[in-house]
C-alpha cells in the first residue's frame, strides 16, 4: 500500500515536471526569437503547447512505466535505473513528437529537441537530488539505530531472514529491528535484477566491495550456509576488503530448526578468525573415539590448560569411567572442575588433583591409586620466547616431566599413552621445539622397547585461542587501541582451532596401534600479517590506518616458517584422508638414555649453556639461532 502511495505521487511529480519543462523550453524558445530574429526561431501557440504537453506526460507515463521507473524504491535507485529513466523519457519524447508532428505539419524541431534535453534532465535531477538529500537525510537521522544492511546470497535462507527481519521490525523488544536491508549479492546471473520481499539482487559477490562503499552499508549477513569452504572462504576474503561489520548465518548441518519454524535470524553469528584459515573443518568419526574412551579411567596432565581443559571436556561426552585432571596451576584446574560440575552434575566422576610431572613420586601415587587406563599429555612449556631464557626448566619439565609420565604409564600398565607434540619439533630452531623433539624420541623408544603400553604422538600447529597464540593479543592490542605487532611481514603458520586439535588427539588414540606420530594435514599455512589485517577488519576498522600494524623483528628461537614433518620420517595415509602417520625413526636406547641423564644433570645445574648443547647433541636436527 505505502509503495503503490509512492509511486502514485512519482508519477504526479513526473507529470508536473514534464509540464514545467515544456514551459521552460517555450520561454527559452521565446527568448531565442527576440536575441536571433529572421532565423526562423519561434515559440509554440499556447493551444499547440497544451498539445504537447499532454502528449508528452501521456507517452513519458507509458514508456517510464514500460522500463520500470515505477518500480523500485526511491532510496534504492541506482546508476542503470536513472539510465533507464533517460531511456523512458527520450522514448516518450519521440513517440509525442511523431504524433504532435502528424497532427502539426509546420512543428518545430528545435522546440523538441530542447524540450528533450530538459525534460531528460529534469526527471534525472529530481529523482538523484531527492535521493540524497531527502531520503538520505531522514536515513541518517535514525543511523543510530539502523544499519544498512547487504544481504549476501538469494536464496532460502535470505528469504528466511527477511522474513525473520520483518517480524523484527514489528517488535520493539527485538535486538534485531536495527537490521535496515538494502540490497542483495548473488552469484546465479538468473537473480540478478530480481527482487525478494522488496530487496534487489545488485550484483555479484565480486561486486561486494564496491556494493558495500556505493550503498553505505555498514553490515554484512553472509546467507549461503550450503556453500563450500572454499566458497566461503573466498567470499569472506571479498567481505574483509570492507569497513563492515560481518555475521553469517553456519553451515547447514549446524542450522537448528524448531518445529518446522526455523529461526534464522537469532542463529546468525559474528564472523570467527577461523573462517578465513582457507581449509575445511576437520572431521572424526566419533564411533571409534566412544570404543576408545567409553567405560576406561582416562587421565589429562595439564588438564586446566587450553588443549588439555578442552581435551576433558571432549572426553567427558564419551561416557568414561573416570577422568583424573592434573595440573600444576590450580586456578586453571578449578576452572574446569567447576564448569564440568555445573554440566554434569553427579554424572562424572571427575577428580581434579593439583600436582607437577615433574614430581616422580607424587605422580607415582596418582598412577597407583587411580590406575589409568588412558593418559593424554598435554602438560608442557610452550612459550617459545620464554623458553629461550630459561632452557633449564623446559628440560625438566618437558622432557623429564614426559619421562616421569611414561615410565609409570608402562610401571602401571596403561592401555594407551598419548603425547601431545607440536610442528616446533620438526627442524627446531628453539629450546622448545627442540624439547618437544626429545620427547617425541622418548615415546618412540618406549614404543620400541616393547612395552604392553601403546606410546603414540600427535603433532600439530598453531591452536587458535589456545594460551599463547597471536590471536589473544592480536584481540588485547585492538581493543585497547594498541598497533597489533607481527613480528615479519612474511612469517607464516598452519592453524586449527582447539576442537579440532583435540578430535585429532581423541582419533590417534582411537587408531594407534603404538609408536606413531600422527600428522594433521592443516592445509595451506597462514600469513599472520593478513590474519592480523582480517581480524582488524572484523572490528569494523581499516588495517594501516584506524589501527596500525607494527613489525618487531622475529623473536630468539623463531622461524618464519614452521614444518609439520621430519625429512627422514616419510608419510603414511589413514582411514582419515586429513591425518597421516609419520614412520617410526630407530632410537639408540643406550645413546639416548646416557645422554638423557647428562641432560638432567646439566639441567638440574642449571647450567643453560650447557644445557642447549646436550640438547642439540641429543636432537641432531636442532640449530639453535644463537648457534647460527
Amino acid at each position: 500500500m505505502r509503495f503503490n502511495f509512492r509511486k502514485n505521487v512519482l508519477m504526479i511529480i513526473d507529470a508536473v515536471l514534464i509540464a514545467l519543462s515544456a514551459l521552460v523550453s517555450n520561454a527559452i524558445m521565446a527568448f531565442l526569437s527576440v536575441l536571433i530574429p529572421h532565423h526562423g526561431i519561434s515559440a509554440v501557440n499556447n493551444i499547440r503547447l497544451l498539445w504537447i504537453i499532454l502528449l508528452n506526460v501521456l507517452f513519458c507515463f507509458f514508456t517510464l512505466f514500460v522500463c520500470g521507473a515505477y518500480n523500485k524504491v526511491w532510496r534504492d535507485f541506482n546508476k542503470k535505473d536513472y539510465v533507464y529513466c533517460i531511456v523512458g523519457v527520450l522514448s516518450g519524447l519521440v513517440l509525442s513528437g511523431f504524433f504532435a508532428s502528424l497532427a502539426d505539419k509546420q512543428g518545430n524541431p528545435l522546440f523538441y529537441c530542447v524540450n528533450l534535453v530538459i525534460t531528460c534532465a529534469t526527471i534525472i535531477l529530481f529523482r538523484f537530488i531527492f535521493k540524497h538529500t531527502f531520503i538520505d537525510l531522514t536515513e541518517y537521522g535514525r543511523s543510530e539505530n539502523y544499519e544498512r544492511t547487504l544481504i549476501v546470497g538469494a536464496g532460502q535462507a535470505a528469504k528466511m531472514i527477511l522474513t525473520d527481519i520483518n517480524n523484527a521490525h514489528a517488535d520493539p523488544n527485538n535486538p534485531s529491528r536495527n537490521i535496515l536491508p538494502v540490497c542483495m549479492v548473488d552469484d546465479d546471473n538468473a537473480k540478478r535484477d530480481t527482487r525478494i520481499m522488496g530487496v534487489e539482487v545488485v550484483g555479484t559477490t565480486k561486486d561486494i566491495p564496491k556494493i558495500c562503499d556505493e550503498y553505505k552499508i555498514k553490515l554484512i549477513l553472509f546467507a549461503i550456509p550450503s556453500c563450500t569452504e572454499e566458497e566461503r572462504k573466498n567470499i569472506m576474503a571479498l567481505c574483509s576488503q570492507t569497513d563492515c561489520k560481518i555475521k553469517m548465518v553456519p553451515y547447514l548441518s549446524q542450522l537448528l530448526f524448531d518445529d518446522d519454524k526455523p529461526q534464522l535470524l537469532n542463529q546468525v553469528k559474528d564472523i570467527k578468525i577461523e573462517d578465513l584459515l582457507g581449509r575445511d573443518p576437520i572431521t572424526f568419526d566419533k564411533t571409534e573415539i566412544r570404543k576408545f574412551i567409553e567405560n576406561k579411567v582416562c587421565m589429562v596432565t595439564g588438564g586446566g590448560g587450553s588443549i588439555g581443559s578442552e581435551l576433558v571436556r571432549q572426553i567427558a561426552n564419551y561416557s568414561p569411567k573416570q577422568v583424573i585432571i592434573v595440573d600444576i596451576y590450580e586456578n586453571n584446574a578449578y576452572d574446569i572442575q567447576q564448569e564440568l560440575r555445573l554440566e554434569y552434575d553427579d554424572s562424572l566422576d571427575l577428580v581434579t588433583l593439583i600436582a607437577s610431572v615433574r614430581d616422580y613420586d607424587k605422580m607415582e601415587s596418582i598412577f597407583k591409586e587411580y590406575k589409568p587406563q588412558v593418559v593424554f599429555h598435554a602438560a608442557a612449556h610452550k612459550h617459545v620466547p620464554l623458553m629461550e631464557t630459561s632452557p633449564a626448566e623446559a628440560v625438566k619439565n618437558n622432557i623429564f616431566g614426559t619421562w616421569n609420565m611414561v615410565t609409570l604409564a608402562e610401571l602401571y600398565k596403561t592401555e594407551k599413552f598419548v603425547m601431545i607434540s607440536t610442528d616446533k619439533a620438526v627442524n627446531p630452531t628453539n629450546v622448545m621445539g627442540a624439547t618437544k623433539r626429545c620427547c617425541e624420541m622418548i615415546v618412540q623408544y618406549k614404543s620400541q622397547s616393547g612395552s604392553e603400553t601403546e606410546f603414540v604422538t600427535t603433532r600439530f600447529g598453531n591452536v587458535l585461542g589456545s594460551n599463547g597464540s597471536v590471536i589473544p593479543l592480536f584481540r588485547r592490542q585492538i581493543e585497547a587501541g594498541k598497533p597489533v605487532t607481527v613480528t615479519h611481514p612474511d612469517i607464516i603458520r598452519y592453524f586449527m582451532t582447539i576442537p579440532e586439535a583435540v578430535s585429532l588427539v581423541l582419533q590417534a588414540g582411537a587408531m594407534a596401534n603404538g609408536g606413531e606420530i600422527f600428522v594433521l594435514d592443516m592445509g595451506d599455512p597462514v600469513k599472520i600479517t593478513t590474519l592480523a589485517e582480517n581480524l582488524i577488519r572484523m572490528y569494523g576498522k581499516v588495517p594501516y590506518k584506524d589501527v596500525e600494524i607494527r613489525f618487531t623483528g622475529l623473536r630468539p628461537g623463531e622461524k618464519l616458517f614452521e614444518e609439520l614433518l621430519m625429512d627422514e620420517e616419510g608419510l603414511k595415509s589413514t582411514g582419515n584422508k586429513k591425518i597421516f602417520i609419520g614412520n617410526q625413526i630407530d632410537i639408540d636406547p643406550q645413546k639416548l638414555l646416557s645422554k638423557l641423564e647428562i641432560l638432567q644433570e646439566y639441567a638440574a645445574n642449571n647450567d643453560s649453556e650447557k644445557t642447549v648443547e646436550m640438547l642439540s647433541d641429543i636432537v641432531p636436527t636442532f640449530h639453535h639461532k644463537k648457534n647460527l
